[in-house]
């Protein structure tokens, strides 16, 4: 499980005096106990590795989102510590879809849906979604059908 995976792997940062990752994977830990008191469960339960995904799916976007506004503040000191935490994060989720395999499935889903303009696009999207059942990037799923009706 992804979670035992995780605290497992505090010693092995704790012992190599690796700060960014001890402090990321502990965040995770501590997300992880979150999840759990909000859907109502004990914090000494362990959660299943889809909910697990789901919290470091989060965490990595909080990343995401810190980094676009570091930028834009001119903080490379911080930009380049949230995207050391983002890598820590990223080995623990699946690999998503390629950009070829959602265009592919967003080309079918466009004759499947009949969508002919921009109007269709919230629908579309969905689908697109629902077919990758979460693992796609929205944001990357959202350009790529912009893509298809620009051309």
């Amino acid at each position: 499980m992804i979670t035992q995976q995780i605290r497992s792997e505090i010693a092995v940062a704790m012992k190599a005096r690796d700060t960014i990752r001890l402090n990321t994977l502990r965040g995770a830990v501590t997300a992880f106990t979150n999840e759990l008191v909000s859907k109502g469960r004990k914090p000494t339960e362990e959660l299943n590795d889809a909910d697990a995904i789901i919290v470091l799916k989060r965490l990595a976007k909080q990343r995401k989102d810190s980094i676009e506004q570091f930028e834009k503040g001119g903080r490379d000191d911080l930009v380049a510590k949230e995207t050391a935490e983002l890598k820590i994060i990223e080995a623990y989720l699946p690999v998503g879809p390629s950009r070829a395999d959602i265009e592919r499935v967003a080309k079918l889903k466009i004759v499947e849906l009949s969508v002919t303009d921009m109007s269709g696009i919230g629908k579309l999207t969905g689908a697109i979604m629902k077919e990758f059942a979460g693992t796609a990037d929205g944001n990357e799923v959202k350009d790529i059908v912009a893509e298809l009706f620009k051309a």
